[in-house]
């Protein structure tokens, strides 16, 4: 591909060209029922994530004429309540020399009755070497946006490369802070702190002092918060090397957990590097605290240099749902957020005891649908569930009770997604009992364990046929209980305001 067709703009497509995409786009037979979706072309990080004006508001990254990695827009999404969201158009275009080549990640904060995005500006010069600025638009209550007309922060510290991205904002008692995502000159990756008093000049305060030296070439899209009086570093760390059922991803994300950041210091005393979620397809997790003061994390449910069925449609990619982050004996719980109830329609309940059989229910079926599923008094050794499934077609969720692993399985999901790490994913649950909390969407699927304990989020793309469920239980018997709910139609698939 060449650089023409990457960095083509939105202006330059013809009104046919356009016509013809969303055509092609609304004949997908993979388009998402409740998650967040591109119009057209290709979807990546959440961006500006934050609570605004009576609405929460949601952005991404956003290349409209294909579905490659091309010239990256901000499109802009709102909700009252994360559940229903409308398309409200492109919020940062790249069109200043300063983001000319791409509007990259960043976040939001609300000050003085205005929501300020902060977001990397992306550059090159003559000889095509990339440069990076750290920008500012602001956003009135109208949802009108205005770019400030000079970068915040116009170059890169002593001693880093120009892989230099993703600031993630918030505000301290004294002092704003952010976190910039970097790569240092050796090649390694690593995450900085700029301090401000007003949002628009920032002081880099430096480089944050974790025990990880040498873990990856770049941190991407970091976020640093605090809960119950322990901080947490959120960061997706590229060129990390599988290892066993860990890392088994393109590029990984996760996250520390430890004392308060000391702001004087930049110390960050912390344990082990943990996956934020165990699936194919997450990746740059954004958060916000909200009104009601809880912690929601956002992704991309993607990755980079992945090739998915429905690039041939035009589109690539979603959001994954929102979700709730508590922290259980020093580990990220995640939870999907209670308004997503609102979706629920129809129920249906199954109880039953599986010995040595799979067996499927009346009415239990479909292609959108939450289920919460629960096996207990075990004595089998794996029980789990078969969803999506028909003659020749099947995702599975697996749960060996002698190992204490649980695998997600779509090597018969449907059509083939391009990966070099297998088609399975697995971790180690400790537990006697499973409860498995599903939401299934046209192409997706986020599974919930043990009421947030591990986290599977994957693409699958079965035939729209394939709607049987089927529940297990092999080498012994198991306690089964279902409640299932279809689900109702959440995404606005058309731009505007409406």
């Amino acid at each position: 591909m060449n650089r023409e067709q990457k960095y083509r703009r939105l202006e330059q497509a013809s009104p046919e060209e356009m016509s013809a995409l969303r055509k092609k786009v609304e004949d997908s037979g993979w388009r998402q029922t409740y998650h967040i979706q591109p119009i057209t072309g290709l979807l990546n990080d959440p961006n500006g994530f934050a609570y605004f004006a009576g609405e929460y508001h949601l952005f991404y990254q956003w290349f409209p004429l294909g579905t490659y990695h091309g010239l990256k827009y901000w499109y802009h999404t709102a909700s009252k309540d994360l559940v229903f969201w409308r398309n409200a158009g492109i919020a940062i275009e790249p069109q200043d020399p300063h983001d000319w080549y791409g509007a990259y990640s960043g976040s939001g904060i609300v000050k003085d009755g205005k929501l300020h995005l902060m977001y990397t500006g992306n550059t090159r010069d003559r000889d095509w070497n990339r440069r990076s600025f750290q920008c500012m638009a602001v956003m009135d209550a109208a949802g009108a946006v205005t770019k400030l007309p000079e970068p915040l922060i116009d170059h890169v510290p002593e001693g880093y490369t120009e892989h230099f991205r993703d600031p993630k904002v918030w505000k301290d008692p004294d002092l704003y802070r952010c976190v910039i995502g970097a790569q240092r000159e050796d090649a390694t990756g690593t995450a900085v702190m700029y301090e401000s008093s007003d949002l628009l000049n920032w002081r880099f305060a430096g480089e944050i002092k974790t025990g990880l030296k040498h873990f990856g070439y770049m941190w991407e899209c970091p976020d640093y918060f605090e809960l119950d009086g322990q901080g947490v570093l959120l960061f997706c760390p590229q060129g990390i090397e599988p290892d066993g059922d860990r890392f088994r991803n393109v590029y990984q994300s996760g996250y520390l957990v430890g004392k308060p950041l000391n702001r004087e210091t930049l110390d960050f005393e912390h344990g082990a590097f943990h996956e934020l979620d165990r699936g194919f397809d997450f990746y740059a997790p954004q958060t916000m605290e909200d009104d009601q003061g809880r912690r929601i994390l956002v992704a991309w449910m993607g990755q980079a240099e992945i090739g998915y069925p429905t690039d041939s449609h035009g589109w690539a990619h979603c959001l994954t749902l929102p979700r709730t982050l508590e922290l259980r004996d020093g580990k990220l719980v995640q939870q999907p957020v209670r308004e997503l109830e609102k979706l629920r329609r129809e129920r249906r309940e199954v109880q039953d005891i599986l010995t040595n059989e799979k067996k499927s229910y009346a009415g239990v079926s479909g292609t959108a649908f939450e289920l919460i599923c629960e096996f207990a008094d075990v004595n089998a050794e794996s029980v789990g569930i078969e969803f999506r499934a028909g003659e020749t077609e099947r995702t599975v969720i697996h749960y060996d009770f002698e190992r204490q692993i649980l695998t997600l399985d779509r090597s018969e999901a449907g059509e083939r997604i391009d990966s070099k790490y297998g088609s399975t994913r697995s971790c180690r649950v400790q537990t006697k009992s499973l409860k498995l909390h599903l939401f299934v969407d046209t192409s997706s699927v986020e599974c919930f364990i043990n009421d947030g304990e591990e986290v599977f989020t994957s693409r699958i793309f079965p035939h729209p046929d394939s709607t049987g469920i089927r529940f297990f239980a092999n080498n012994g018997s198991a306690g089964l209980k279902v409640a299932k709910w279809d689900l109702a139609q959440a995404v606005n698939d058309m731009e505007g305001n409406e």
